[in-house]
């Protein structure tokens, strides 16, 4: 016997019906189409896969997103990808066996244990685009730009973009000698921006004036125009890397200015998204009135080397449902038409509900003995024949 139980779904998990999923492959299309375009070439990894393979350099907060079965055949411990981006850089390291950069992109449903405070879905529709075997300025610019187009092309506007480095902050930690467990501790209180547990911690261990001072400033060193000059005269004593990393961010500034003018740039050194895997430039774009950022990256390079491929990597990802729901419902200029053809067995019909379909129109066909016309098949136009040939007519309100 059906109850109401019956038809309910877990916490977070959603069905999308057909207005949305039209809306969602509409856009799934295009964003894949953009990435060709650029010569990222389409990727599809397992949903589920052996857990050694799936969270290999991922991190914990990864680890504890992942659903955790047992494989009936093996015996071993399979997970549920909570993020395609190891995935992908497994394809890269395994099976692609090239030197020169590659491009990857992906698109796929992926599950979460919990969802986040903003985002109730626990089952986001990750795309994004990974770009290996290049190490300079040049393929995080590549990236970013090829973000930027995404949000472009699905129409959402007054981006506004986060630049950070993780770099810094591991070089500032490595300077003042913290062990690993110390160094994971003064993330935490970072990601929390808390200024008197950060000065009480660091107090509390033994570390120089100098770097106590620098990590301290990291929460300070955020803005827009002039941080990064800021960040060169508070991290003064900071090891070649930091000056190097502070290079790479204003140089990306520089070139992302150029090329969009109009796009809002915010510094924030103390932001770590992914520190645990990132090991450089990370990025995200935000837009006002949505508390969280609605696409994100940056730079991974050791993520493949348990894979045998350690080489350079960067890449982006966002959720496709957040992206369609922020585009404000916009469709495309030029909508098909809905088209209802009766149940006539007709070569000339059938010849024109083959080329208007052809066409990119939308022609439903009426099955013999149905209920409903045009109107009741929610179809704008209907297709009547006129002397010999058929022709498409509104329906009348």
């Amino acid at each position: 016997m059906l109850t109401e139980d019956n038809w309910l779904l877990p916490e977070g998990i959603d069905e999308v019906f057909p207005e949305e999923a039209e809306r969602l492959e509409q856009l799934r299309r295009k964003i894949i189409d953009l990435f060709a375009s650029w010569g990222y070439r389409l990727v599809m990894p397992p949903l589920i896969e052996f857990i050694e393979s799936l969270l290999t350099g991922s991190g914990n907060d990864l680890d504890l997103q992942t659903f955790k079965i047992i494989d009936q055949i093996s015996g071993r411990l399979m997970g549920i990808r909570a993020d395609m981006t190891p995935q992908v850089a497994r394809i890269d390291a395994r099976n692609l066996g090239t030197d020169t950069p590659t491009r990857l992109c992906y698109m796929g449903t992926v599950l979460h244990t919990q969802s986040d405070h903003l985002e109730k879905s626990r089952s986001p529709l990750q795309v994004g685009a990974e770009l290996y075997g290049h190490a300079g300025n040049a393929s995080d610019m590549e990236v970013i730009c090829l973000m930027l187009e995404m949000l472009a092309i699905a129409g959402i506007e007054n981006v506004h973009l986060d630049l950070g480095h993780v770099g810094i902050y591991r070089e500032l930690a490595r300077q003042a000698g913290l062990n690993a467990q110390q160094e994971a501790e003064l993330f935490e209180i970072l990601q929390r921006k808390d200024y008197p547990e950060l000065v009480t911690l660091l107090h509390s261990l033994t570390v120089s004036d100098s770097s106590t001072e620098m990590l301290e400033a990291l929460i300070d060193l955020n803005g827009h125009e002039g941080v990064i000059e800021k960040a060169r005269k508070r991290l003064a004593t900071a090891n070649e890397s930091v000056h190097r990393a502070l290079m790479d961010l204003e140089s990306i500034s520089k070139s992302l200015t150029s090329l969009f003018p109009a796009l809002r740039i915010n510094f924030d050194l103390a932001e770590l998204r992914g520190y645990h895997y990132k090991t450089g430039v990370v990025f995200a774009a935000f837009v006002p009135g949505y508390g969280r950022e609605i696409a994100r990256g940056g730079r991974y390079d050791e993520i493949g080397k348990i894979f045998g491929r350690a080489r350079p990597a960067t890449g982006f990802s966002a959720d496709l449902k957040v992206l369609a729901r922020l585009a404000n419902g916009k469709d495309d200029d030029t909508p098909s038409l809905r088209i209802f053809a009766p149940a006539v067995d007709d070569p000339d019909l059938h010849e024109i509900v083959r080329n208007l379909r052809g066409a990119g129109q939308t022609v439903i066909q009426a099955l013999y003995g149905q209920t409903g016309e045009a109107r009741e098949m929610a179809c704008s136009h209907y297709l009547q024949k006129q002397g010999l040939t058929w022709e498409v007519f509104p329906v009348s309100d």
